[in-house]
């Protein structure tokens, strides 16, 4: 069955999922959004709440309701949020492995049964855990399946530097590599701000110091985890960043974003999902940029891929792809 420009399927209505919803609708950008749950109450009250606010929008031309995964069947995009999420307590979202490999399991035993042709944005946690299981276990194409890896991740280093510098974080370049997770790293040889190389931010930005980097890494890394132990769960950040990644499918940006995916050689690299900057566009991860790492950096990344490699084995998916 041919896809529908601009149909989207939302399988989770959790915070998360909940919030994603409303950061889709304010894209207005999609024609309809079908939300699923186990909880089938849940998805339908979701859905009502949200048809609540289409009355304030500027389009309201999008049809929102509750369905089952035979809506995957001509589905452009699915949005994967379901599984639980970290608690208050909890420092390592790799404790959800096994429940929510689980719950992807179940997931893409039912996509699967619709399509292989839907770009598939993974959100639960432990995302490059669960991403690369939905790809090497289910055979799902590589370029349609990806996760929010460290999409968010960079969006909070980019903040953290940008008020330093007094600046717009729009104008900080960079990215958080490898995973969403303890083993992220910052490449910081491809840092800038307008092009400003980092080490020369003090003296262009009026700085009265340098800016400490590992407190950049470290504040960066830990977000989520501050805002998990004050407002008991996160959900803004990824639902925009959910967003941003819907827009560029929709609107075939073609611009370059970090996202988990499943590497083939890449980097030097296999065996492992996670995030380094790729061409997103309206056939998915259109493209993996190996960017050149400094040695050290290069290291970092085999690090991150041995840590996630080790994670793996643990849950029993090590091995060759599937």
């Amino acid at each position: 069955m041919q896809a529908k420009d601009g149909k989207l399927v939302l399988i989770g209505a959790g915070m998360v999922g909940s919030a994603t919803l409303n950061a889709l609708i304010a894209l207005n950008l999609l024609s309809e959004v079908v939300v699923i749950d186990q909880n089938t109450d849940k998805a339908k009250g979701e859905v009502m709440d949200a048809l609540h606010t289409t009355a304030f929008a500027y389009s309201t031309n999008v049809t929102i309701r509750a369905g089952s995964y035979a809506d995957c069947a001509d589905a452009a995009i699915i949005v994967m949020t379901a599984g639980p999420s970290i608690q208050p307590g909890d420092t390592d979202r790799r404790s959800l492995a096994e429940k929510n490999l689980a719950v992807m399991d179940g997931v893409m035993r039912q996509v699967t049964r619709y399509t292989r042709s839907a770009v598939i944005i993974v959100v639960t946690n432990p995302v490059d855990l669960v991403t690369y299981y939905g790809q090497t276990h289910f055979s799902y194409p590589a370029e349609k399946i990806f996760g929010t890896g460290t999409l968010l991740d960079t969006a909070r280093m980019r903040q953290i530097i940008a008020s330093q510098c007094g600046v717009d974080s729009k104008n900080v370049h960079g990215y958080l590599f490898g995973e969403h997770g303890a083993s992220a790293f910052i490449p910081w040889s491809m840092v800038s701000v307008a092009g400003v190389p980092l080490d020369e931010a003090p003296r262009v930005f009026g700085l009265p110091a340098a800016i400490d980097k590992a407190e950049v890494l470290d504040e960066t890394k830990n977000a989520g985890l501050r805002v998990l132990k004050l407002k008991g769960y996160t959900s803004s950040g990824i639902s925009q960043s959910v967003a941003r990644l819907v827009k560029a499918l929709v609107l075939n940006e073609r611009c370059i974003l970090p996202v988990s995916t499943v590497l083939a050689g890449e980097y030097g690299l296999t065996r492992v999902a996670m995030s380094v900057p790729c061409i997103i566009g309206k056939n998915g991860r259109e493209r993996i940029i190996e960017v050149g790492l400094a040695p050290a950096e290069h290291a970092q990344l085999e690090a991150c891929c041995a840590s996630l490699q080790d994670m793996l084995r643990q849950v029993g998916l090590a091995g060759p792809e599937q």
